[in-house]
Parts: C-alpha cells; structure tokens; sequence
C-alpha cells in the first residue's frame, strides 16, 4: 500500500527556493529507508551518509535490494568510488567517522542530521553532530530528555530554538494520534496497549548473546517492554499516566499491530468510535491515521505510509464505555515518512538562514 503523506498546515505550493539538505547518521534499516524516502521527494536533498561500519558498495547493494520493501528498480544506483554514492545521477557523500563531532557535515551543506543508529538518544550525545556543522539533529526513537514530537499530534509544539529533537518511536506514532482523537472526542479515562510488533535489530536469528534482552531470540514470540507508553504523557500531557503498556516482538519481518483496550468517559457505541477515527482519518489527519473495514493481515500493510490504520473489524465493545481497538502500522516505511515529513515542517518554522523559509506540497510516495 502507497498512501499520500501529511501535509504540513500552511504549506502551500511546491519548495522556494532550495531544497533542505540532510544527512544521515547510520545505514541500518532505518537510515536507508529515510534515505529511500527522501530520494523520492523533490523538495528534500540527501547530501550525505556517515557510517563507518559499511563500505560504499554494501551500502549500494542493501540500499538497492531490500527483502521487506523491494528493490529500487526505477533507479540507478552504484558506488562511484570509497567516498561517493549515485542515485539515478544525484551524488551523495559517504563517510566514515566514528564519533560524532569529528563528521564534517558543514563541509557538505547538511542542515539536518538524522541519528538513526539507535546509539545516541540522549539529547546531548545527538548534540555531538552540531559540532560538525549541522543545524539541527532528529534522533529515529524515544529520548529521555529531548524534545518529542509525533506528526499529527504536538508538531505545532516545535520551536526553532530547538535544536536536537526525537521523533519517538513507531509505536508512539502509531498509539498517539489514535489516542488524541479518542481524548478529543469522548475522553479517555485510562488504556492499556499491547504491541505486537514485528523483529528489529535487536532479535538474533540465532541463540546467542543479547545485551538488551536474556530472552531475544528469532524464532519465539518474546515478552518485552515498550516506550510508547512512557512518551505519551509528554505528547499528551492530559494522558500522563493513564495509558500503560507493554510488547511482544513476533518473528515476521515488518508491519506490526497495537491493541489497545480504553475506558471513555462517554459511554457511546462501537459504531461511533469508529465513526470519529474515519473522519479524522479522511480530514485533518489523513495520511497519519487510517481506516479499514477489509479482512487484511499484517503484510497487507507492508509499504503503507500511514501512521496508524484502525481495523474496524478487529475491534469490540465490551461495554460501559469500554472498547477494544486495533491498529495496524508499518514500523519501517510509515515511521521513515514522518521521520522526513517533521523534517520538512521544522524546515517550514524557520526564521534563519533564508533557504530554510519553504513551503512546499506532499508528494505522493
């Protein structure tokens, strides 16, 4: 499913008169499909990668072939040489630094740095990049102390002041604008979500050692914890701690579910949650929340750009304004369009330097 993106309130017309400029910290599953994202926009440029873990030519050909997502068969793509990337004709730089102040991102004209190593999610390690010359940083998950933000939901809270930024994670920006729309309309008194959420890169697809989790290994269902429901009180003050949650990672490759089961302060019917979740989602919310009535399965939704799409059929009443609801989201390519979207938007609330001053429209992906 490709699915038309956010647009930011106030953007009107196509990029005047640059485009933003970007580079990315990392080329994991993330960093290659921010890239992939952007490399499909005209009103973005990526300038350049760091990752000094990965040679130029891997970087080509997991860039070019993916196993979830597909191959890029309407581009061109190779390795010039050790220090240059091409994209259908568009140079990109590639570099090798290991810490974070040494990369010379001014040099190349990045204005935003995304930190997609999953390394450096405190504010002041991401902070390291502003050394090098980029202006702004956002970090590809939950930070404990920088400024969150979750397209759809507090956007409008950003301020140019703010340098370092995080994008939480995707679970958060799937839970959050299902969470504010039930907040809006009826109340929500309190919640509990349960994630099932396809591999990342901290499952083994063999038995061995794990830092994060004794219990990490491909070929089980595995309890685990969630960072979703810690960030959404910071989203949404009214909600701080009133939603709690926890995760199953599953052995599938992308696309994950969330079950949230709700208590409303109006006791109203199934029939008018769902009502309240679709016209959001064909108004102010389209391309961040979705709706579906179709008997579909997690890898219907693989390549599906929205944030959150809400499986009516799925859900129940268990009444006295109790509801149980699910939501599907791609955990990769939905999270990667907002990653660079929120780009766009900060790019938008600039003052200084001029080129940043753009309004642009949503292409289609």
């Amino acid at each position: 499913m490709r699915n038309s993106g956010w647009i930011p309130e106030g953007a009107s017309g196509k990029i005047i008169p640059e485009k933003v400029r970007i580079g990315i910290n990392g080329f994991g599953r993330f960093g290659r499909l921010v890239a992939r994202v952007a490399l499909e926009r005209n009103d973005i440029e990526l300038v350049a990668v760091n990752d000094p873990f990965i040679s130029t030519d891997y970087m080509a050909h997991m860039f070019k072939y993916d196993t979830v997502h597909g191959r890029m068969t309407e581009a061109d793509i190779y390795a010039e040489d050790e220090q240059t990337f091409s994209f259908s004709g568009k140079k990109v730089a590639i570099l090798g630094f290991k810490e974070l102040s040494e990369i010379p991102w001014g040099e190349h004209g990045v204005d935003f740095v995304v930190e997609c190593t999953g390394n450096y999610s405190m504010k002041d390690q991401a902070a390291e990049h502003l050394k090098g010359g980029a202006k702004k940083v956002i970090i590809t998950g939950f930070s404990k102390d920088a400024p969150m933000f979750v397209v759809g939901v507090n956007e409008c809270d950003y301020r140019s002041e703010y340098n370092v930024v995080s994008m939480a994670s995707s679970t958060t920006n799937c839970l959050t604008p299902l969470v504010k729309v039930l907040n809006d309309k009826f109340g929500v008194v309190e919640g509990v979500m349960t994630t099932v959420h396809s591999l990342t890169a901290t499952e083994k697809l063999l038995d061995r050692p794990s830092r994060k989790d004794l219990r990490d290994g491909c070929a089980n269902i595995i309890a685990s914890t969630t960072s979703a429901t810690k960030a959404i009180g910071r989203l949404i003050p009214r909600m701080n701690g009133k939603i709690k949650g926890m995760a199953f990672r599953v052995p599938t490759a992308d696309a994950s579910l969330i079950d949230v089961a709700f208590k409303l302060d109006q006791c109203v019917s199934y029939e008018q949650v769902c009502e309240a979740i679709k016209e959001e989602a064909e108004g102010s919310l389209k391309g961040i929340l979705g709706y579906t009535e179709e008997d579909a399965a997690s890898t219907d939704f693989i390549g599906d750009s929205r944030s959150c799409i809400l499986d009516a059929k799925a859900g129940l009443s268990l009444g006295n304004g109790y509801f149980k609801l699910m939501a599907w989201f791609d955990n990769e390519w939905g999270y990667s369009h907002r990653v660079v979207e929120f780009i766009i938007h900060m790019a938008l609330m600039q003052r200084t330097p001029s080129h940043f001053q753009t309004h642009h429209a949503r292409e289609s992906q």
